[in-house]
């Protein structure tokens, strides 16, 4: 059972240890990608590499790999702290989450003990840099539907790779592909293939909106042959590493997306702090302080929430695998993944605006986070994509007895024909789990400032839900309740928040 005491895991209960970890974090993106960041926004890889490298020199790449293969062997919160860590830019942070997440996990994961140690040891200290080759250029959300083919030789002792994938980040320089295909034109399965292999080529970088410096590129494979000792778990299971790996991939994304939140709330506290217009610094507006307590108000729910569902896995995993503990989440891992990206989407809008006509201006570094923000609500499963998973998960495990639902439940109402009703059910599932989470740690924490936001954030998420419901009720062709609640005056506390803010200079709890 989770939070068996009714209480949540929250970021008030790190140790001494993960206060170390977020330390030496910090220290190293000051001190290493900070005064590389030019280089490595240029696509100079030969500096991303050996920044990378110096990370796995600090552990950062290992929190989650086993001691046996050079691994630090920590818990998944200490993950998240260094997710949260290295967000500051998001091409550094999707190079280092390649190394550190679906890289190297279906390795550590799903390899054969060999397999483990032929890789994992290099993985840990970046001489290899693994890339996940799932998307191809018909079969993005629609993993399963991948046209890449693999066929066993006539000796038994390799696989013949055949086919294309896209949007492969670290593709440019990736020493280890883990590549899905489907053997035979049937069964859905993994491979671990080697960048010098004869007949994997790697296709020229594009040219995206943001993530300039991260590399990202299509990968080609001609008739590559695999051993058979480099098939990654079992011929045909393929799905089970895709889909586990995505849902811890999910769950960290908020964590990235809170990172990024950081940085462009503190550029925006800066600049509101130093702009003057009528004859005082634009902090003083009531406009400007109403977005700068919004903006940390949602950065704060999604940050509880993300932290709720880790303390979660945690609990569960005292008596299961990692994967077991993070699929029995898989719902709340597609509802904050939808939550974090669209907080990270409206804090970036946010900073662009509070900079005015310098936030449009490459000089200024909210013009980066915007256009690198945009990107989080597409990896992972794109949120539509979540907002369809996460209820009818829901659903499959109430039909199979897995999961109990209330009687009259509002997933009782829900045709799963019409996508917009599952995904507005959705919308009422994440929104009710987020103002949860938010008031559970306010309660916990007692902090006035938690206080402050979790009011701020109720008017807002009670809205939400009342919206989506009245959708999902509408479409059922059920009558509708009605929907009167009492006016809160909410400026005297976003002012109080955002005071709180200017006063730290950064985002604060």
């Amino acid at each position: 059972m989770c939070e068996p005491t009714g209480t949540i895991f929250t970021p008030e209960d790190f140790t001494e240890e993960h206060r170390a970890i977020a330390k030496t974090t910090e220290d190293f993106f000051r001190k290493e990608v900070e005064p590389n960041l030019d280089a490595i926004l240029h696509q100079d890889f030969a500096v991303l590499r050996r920044v990378l490298t110096k990370s796995a020199e600090l552990g950062l790449v290992a929190t989650m790999i086993p001691e046996a293969y050079g691994g630090m062997e920590m818990d998944l919160a200490s993950a998240m702290i260094v997710t949260e860590g290295v967000a500051r830019d998001a091409s550094y942070a999707s190079c280092h989450g390649a190394q550190a997440g679906i890289g190297a996990l279906p390795v550590v994961l799903f390899g054969t003990e060999e397999q483990k140690q032929r890789y994992v040891p290099r993985l840990v200290t970046a001489e290899l840099v693994p890339a996940y080759c799932l998307t191809e250029a018909h079969a993005g959300s629609d993993a399963l539907n991948t046209r890449s083919r693999a066929v066993l030789s006539a000796d038994g002792t390799h696989y013949v790779l055949t086919g294309q994938k896209m949007w492969i980040t670290n593709g440019g320089f990736a020493d280890l592909f883990t590549v899905f295909a489907k053997v035979d034109g049937e069964k859905f399965t993994a491979f671990l293939v080697e960048r010098g292999w004869a007949g994997v080529s790697v296709g020229a970088e594009e040219k995206k909106m943001g993530l300039k410096g991260a590399s990202t590129t299509a990968v080609y494979f001609d008739n590559v042959r695999v051993p058979v000792e480099n098939v990654l778990g079992e011929v045909g299971r393929g799905h089970i590493i895709a889909f586990n790996i995505l849902n811890l991939g999910r769950l960290k994304l908020a964590m990235f997306a809170h990172g990024e939140c950081k940085e462009a709330l503190a550029h925006s506290l800066r600049y509101a702090r130093e702009r003057q217009a009528f004859g005082k610094p634009i902090s003083e507006f009531g406009m400007i302080q109403h977005k700068l307590a919004e903006m940390a108000t949602r950065m704060f729910v999604n940050e509880s929430m993300a932290y709720r569902i880790t303390g979660c896995v945690q609990e569960v995993q005292r008596e299961r695998p990692l994967m077991a503990a993070v699929e029995e989440f898989a719902v709340e891992c597609s509802l904050v993944k939808i939550f974090g990206s669209e907080v990270l989407g409206f804090v970036t809008d946010e900073a662009v605006q509070i900079h005015g006509g310098y936030g449009y201006h490459q000089d200024y570094a909210v013009e980066r986070l915007y256009r690198d923000a945009r990107i989080y609500r597409i990896f992972e499963g794109t949120n539509e994509i979540n907002r369809t998973l996460a209820t009818t998960m829901l659903l499959k495990r109430a039909r199979t007895g897995r999961i109990k639902l209330p009687k009259d439940s509002l997933l009782d109402l829900i045709d799963e024909s019409q996508q917009e009703v599952v995904a507005a059910a959705s919308d009422v599932l994440m929104y009710t789990y987020a103002l949860e989470s938010a008031d559970l740690r306010a309660a916990q924490s007692r902090s006035a400032h938690m206080l402050d936001m979790a009011e701020v954030f109720r008017e807002f998420a009670t809205t939400q839900i009342e919206s989506a419901w009245r959708l999902v009720i509408a479409a059922a062709g059920q009558k509708l309740p009605p929907f009167a609640r009492p006016a809160v005056n909410l400026v005297p506390v976003r002012r109080r928040i955002a005071a709180r803010l200017l006063d730290a200079g950064k985002y604060t709890v």
